[in-house]
């Protein structure tokens, strides 16, 4: 089994940043959607993005964001990778000429081999949990054996995974990489360094 990568997402203060990449964190999620605690601003992810070390992958999380906010965010802020997590479609997902991973809440009688062959312009496909009326950060587990094995795209597991369960997931899913962010939280928006590391310390044991 080739290495699993691991994202914090959700980062909303420079020392979380600089936590996470500590710990061996190979990407971080910055969340520009204003109903969440853990939005951002483009002032403020400029600056974690800047305090960051090289080879952090930057992931900008939007939810059927306006076309033009969306645009000037990328004008302002230097991200690595689009993360889509609302209704958006495969060409308007494409049509921004950057790199995309497309979310899919997982529910019962979902064929998600279907879903990634619509996206399959997407670099990943991420699997949170469904929740009505909820697009992501219910810091709730789906049932990890609705996913099939060898989809055609690679997947990003997430959806309430922690430090205690995230080695048992990634047995059963056997996923590209796993994506967490209230699972290593003291509070909203604000995360526990410890629970950093020891998510990360467990992502790698587990392979």
């Amino acid at each position: 089994m080739s290495a699993v990568r691991s994202k914090i997402c959700g980062i909303t203060r420079i020392e979380d940043a600089l936590a996470a990449a500590e710990a061996g964190a190979d990407a971080i999620g910055l969340v520009f959607y204003a109903k969440s605690p853990r939005a951002v601003d483009a002032q403020q992810a400029r600056a974690i993005i800047a305090a960051l070390p090289p080879f952090v992958t930057t992931v900008g999380l939007f939810v059927n964001a306006d076309r033009r906010e969306l645009g000037d965010i990328l004008d302002e802020v230097p991200l690595d990778l689009l993360q889509f997590h609302g209704d958006e479609s495969p060409e308007e997902c494409a049509s921004y000429r950057r790199p995309f991973i497309k979310a899919l809440r997982v529910r019962a009688g979902d064929d998600i081999e279907a879903q990634c062959q619509l996206y399959r312009q997407a670099r990943g496909i991420l699997l949170d949990t469904f929740v009505p009326g909820v697009p992501g950060g219910t810091g709730e587990a789906f049932d990890w054996s609705l996913v099939p094995a060898h989809l055609s795209q690679p997947i990003i597991l997430a959806g309430g995974l922690t430090p205690d369960n995230v080695a048992r997931a990634i047995a059963q899913v056997r996923p590209y990489a796993v994506d967490v962010s209230g699972g290593v939280e003291a509070s909203r928006g604000i995360k526990d360094h410890l629970k950093i590391e020891a998510f990360i310390g467990a992502v790698r044991a587990a392979q």
